[in-house]
């Protein structure tokens, strides 16, 4: 499993853990009423709140608007970020949140099969890497969305299981036992080499 994970985040963007930090100043300033501050919590989490909507909604377009959606109740609720403990966990538990609701709406009208959705992706344009990413793309699909966003968070968010089970509103083993489980689906749905 370890080995997976590994590949896994070869082939996708290493979480810095520091981006937390970098949140700080900017939810001070935008709890201070400087709206100009939103464009540096832009540059900072957009992309990491765009791969968390992705893996939990699986559609472009619905992971596009959750990002959408989290920015727009930073914006309309500026007020009250200067009691946010930990800026990151915030944003993140708010996408969580707006791709549950944005699933949950999709489930009622007809999308595209989430296995469509290029959830990792070979960042050095090698065939082989391309083939690898494709392959465990689907194999992560198959996955149960809890899984599937517990292994994200993990694995390419680099979040304790504490700070999932913050996000995602269940109890720490919960959210370890979502990305064990996860994690030895994978391994069966890869043919058990992993």
């Amino acid at each position: 499993m370890v080995e997976m994970a590994e590949e896994a985040s070869r082939l996708c963007p290493a979480a810095e853990v520091s981006w937390g930090d970098a949140l700080r100043g900017p939810f001070a300033a935008l709890a201070a009423g400087d709206r100009a501050a939103l464009e540096t919590v832009w540059v900072v989490a957009s992309r990491r709140l765009h791969a968390l909507a992705l893996w939990r909604t699986g559609n472009e377009e619905d992971a596009a608007d959750v990002v959408q959606e989290v920015f727009v109740r930073l914006a309309s609720r500026h007020a009250d970020l200067g009691k946010v403990d930990d800026p990151h966990l915030w944003l993140l538990a708010v996408a969580h949140h707006a791709a549950i609701d944005t699933t949950r709406r999709r489930a009622r009208r007809r999308t595209e099969p989430i296995e469509r959705a290029g959830l990792l992706i070979a960042r050095d344009g090698d065939p082989e890497s391309a083939a690898r990413a494709a392959e465990l793309s689907r194999a992560i699909c198959r996955l149960p969305d809890a899984q599937r966003e517990a292994i994200a968070l993990r694995h390419f968010g680099g979040l304790s299981f504490r700070e999932i089970a913050r996000i995602t509103g269940v109890p720490t083993f919960t959210a370890a036992s979502r990305c064990r489980l996860g994690l030895t689906r994978l391994r069966q749905l890869l043919g058990g080499s992993r």
